[in-house]
Order: C-alpha cells, then sequence, then structure tokens
C-alpha cells in the first residue's frame, strides 16, 4: 500500500468583522494610519479613480511566524479594533519587514495608531468657527528665496484653527534677476504687494464666511512692515513667527519674560529717526550716517537683542503696547510736521505688528530704512503715508 501524506493546513487569516472594519475606516478617516504617512486610501494617487487602496494590518501579527506575535495577545487580539492599523501598501510592506521588526516594535506601532487617531479626533472636532485663511508672503531676502510650506503652516495653527482651504493664500510675486540690493526691487516688490493685496485679500473682507487671517511671511522688514499696514487693525490677523532654536513656526511657552525698553532721545530735532534694537544691536552713527548729526533718535531695545527674542503670543502682545506708546510720545514730542525715519533691526512677527499698529489718519509719515551690505550699509527703500 502506498503511503498516504498528510496535509498540513495553513493557519488561515482571520476574516475582519465588518463593524470592526467600519471603526477602522472611520477613526482613521480613511488615511494610512502609520507615522509620516497619512496617504488617502480611497482613490488611486495617480489616476484619482475612486478604489480601496488600504491594508488592514495586525500589530501582534495573527500566526506563529509573523511579526510581533504574542503568545497570548495574537489569538486574543486578532479581530480586535485595538491590534489593527488602516495602512497603505508601501508602509504595510515597512513595517512588516522581518528586517525591520525589532524596529517597528507592537509598541511603537500601537503609539502611531493612537496618535493618529487622536488627531482625527481634533480635527472633526472643530467648528466651523475655527476655520482661518492660511495667507503667505514671500520675498527674496539678498540672494536667498522665501520657502514656505503649505504642510508646515497647517500643523502650527492646529489645534485652534483649521485651514479654510488646502492652499494658502499667496502674496508673493515672482521677480526674476532683482535683489533687495537693488532700486528696482523696490520699486516692483511694493507695487506688487499692492496689486497682490488687492486682488487676493481685499474682497474677502465683504465676500468671505471666514474673516480670520493666518499670516507667515518671509522676507526683508520695510515689506514686513508694509504688508502690516495694509492688513492693519481692520483685519483679525494672527501672525506668526519662525523660531530657529528650535526651528518651527509654533509660539514657543506661555510665559512670557521679554521686556520692551523705549529709550528717549536728548536732543529734540525735526529730524527724527526711530530704530528697533531687538535682533541685533544699532548704533546711533549708523543712523547719523543716513541722517545727519542732528537727527533725534528714539529706541525700542530689548536686553539681548536676538532673531529669536520674540518667543510667545503675550511677547508680541507686549511690542504691540510699546509701539503704540512710543508713536504717541514721538507725536506729542515734535510735532505733527514731522516724518518718521524707521531703522528696523527686529524678528518677523514684530516687523509686520509695526505696521498694523500704525494708523495712517493719526500717525507719522514713515520713511523706511533696510540694512544691507552691499549697500554699504542703511538705505532708503519705501515711504508709507
Amino acid at each position: 500500500m502506498a503511503k498516504s501524506k498528510l496535509k498540513v493546513k495553513k493557519k488561515r487569516r482571520p476574516s475582519i468583522p465588518t463593524d470592526v472594519k467600519t471603526k477602522l475606516w472611520t477613526f482613521s478617516a480613511g488615511r494610512c494610519q502609520f507615522d509620516g504617512c497619512n496617504k488617502i486610501l480611497w482613490h488611486h494617487s495617480k489616476t484619482m479613480d475612486e478604489m480601496n487602496t488600504s491594508y488592514i494590518a495586525h500589530i501582534y501579527a495573527y500566526s506563529e511566524n509573523g511579526p510581533r506575535y504574542h503568545e497570548v495577545l495574537s489569538p486574543k487580539l486578532e479581530k480586535d479594533f485595538t491590534n489593527l492599523m488602516l495602512v497603505c501598501d508601501e508602509c504595510h510592506r515597512l513595517f512588516d519587514d522581518k528586517k525591520r521588526v525589532e524596529y517597528y516594535t507592537a509598541e511603537k506601532l500601537i503609539e502611531m495608531k493612537k496618535n493618529h487617531e487622536e488627531r482625527i479626533a481634533l480635527l472633526t472636532s472643530l467648528s466651523p468657527e475655527n476655520r482661518t485663511h492660511i495667507v503667505f508672503f514671500g520675498a527674496s531676502i539678498g540672494q536667498n528665496s522665501s520657502p514656505l510650506v503649505f504642510k508646515d503652516a497647517a500643523e502650527t495653527v492646529l489645534p485652534g484653527r483649521f485651514p479654510y482651504e488646502s492652499r494658502p493664500i499667496e502674496l508673493s510675486i515672482k521677480q526674476i534677476g532683482l535683489y533687495d540690493d537693488e532700486e528696482e526691487y523696490w520699486i516692483a516688490e511694493p507695487k506688487g504687494l499692492d496689486r497682490q493685496f488687492k486682488d487676493k485679500i481685499s474682497h474677502l473682507k465683504e465676500n468671505s464666511k471666514v474673516q480670520h487671517y493666518s499670516l507667515f511671511a518671509l522676507a526683508p522688514q520695510p515689506l514686513l512692515i508694509k504688508l502690516g499696514t495694509l492688513l492693519n487693525d481692520i483685519y483679525e490677523v494672527e501672525t506668526y513667527q519662525l523660531h530657529r532654536e528650535p526651528k518651527t513656526w509654533k509660539w514657543l511657552s506661555k510665559d512670557s519674560s521679554l521686556a520692551f525698553q523705549i529709550i528717549q532721545p536728548k536732543k529734540i530735532t525735526d529730524t527724527v529717526a526711530l530704530k528697533f534694537e531687538m535682533s541685533a544691536t544699532i548704533n546711533d552713527e549708523r543712523i547719523s550716517n543716513v541722517l545727519g548729526e542732528k537727527a533725534s533718535i528714539w529706541s525700542i531695545k530689548v536686553n539681548t537683542p536676538d532673531n529669536d527674542c520674540v518667543r510667545t503670543k503675550n511677547d508680541l502682545s507686549n511690542f504691540r503696547k510699546a509701539v503704540r506708546q512710543i508713536l504717541d510720545k514721538i507725536k506729542a514730542t515734535h510735532g505733527e510736521n514731522v516724518i518718521l525715519n524707521i531703522f528696523p533691526a527686529m524678528p518677523i512677527s514684530t516687523a509686520v505688528e509695526l505696521g498694523r499698529v500704525w494708523m495712517p489718519k493719526a500717525d507719522l509719515p514713515m520713511v523706511i530704512y533696510d540694512q544691507n551690505k552691499e549697500n554699504n550699509g542703511f538705505f532708503k527703500t519705501l515711504e508709507i503715508k
């Protein structure tokens, strides 16, 4: 008699109940739950045809030879929502690769799942009143372009706000071959900013249901001040600051220790300068080289000038108060028939807020200067009347 061969049945992958699948899709919002991916799983990424591109992956494998198999938890949780992740094909292959199992531990995948589901729950809990227009203004500084990324901005406004649209309102203009040490730059950029603002922002005041704006800007300080005068206090704006250490747009803490000092001049003349010594120190001699020895030089300064000195919303609020105070003092001291010459060395957010605090009907006209090595110091850029 021929010996019969015994067939060893392989353990079949358990069928996931429909209610568990529905819960997975709901709690993940139909996106890959792998950290840093977030890929949409209900359409083809190239053709945009509707289709299911998802995989349901086990954290603790269902088979003994599978990744992260656990003698007790694997059989117990083989159909359980807490042990399942909705992922794309690429990420599924990555963390199920036997060579990477030691890195993608069960604890790490559980944390990924938890973070993704908490983020979706937060986003879907926001009301329509929390929507905001994300506004970008980037202009070349020297020969460096201005990198502004929508994803970074969207993550920054959360959890208090969320973007009204999936793209920013761009106020930037692209000038080929123009740099901020050239006179043509200071003709083209302010004019372009005026047009962009009129075309993309002004009409929203009357026509948009959303009246909140989140501003992300990287540009020479005179242009930031001008943008601030366009936004002024009529618009509800939150101005963000790009920090260098750590590199982030988010405000870094709630506590504020930054103090703004107002320094008054020793002599009072009809030539008035206001310098902002916040990101760097500005010696009076640098201003005298431009305006002459008789200039009355006012100052707002901090104890330790630094690009990252403004780190909290409260810092920015206190700066606005200091600006309002000094503008009123200058006008009371010098009268209404003088021009205010502005010499800025200040963080991005404060340059914008200077423009927003300035009131066109009440405050003195401004002439704004910019520091540029190519022009051997401060030089006149634009006038705001």
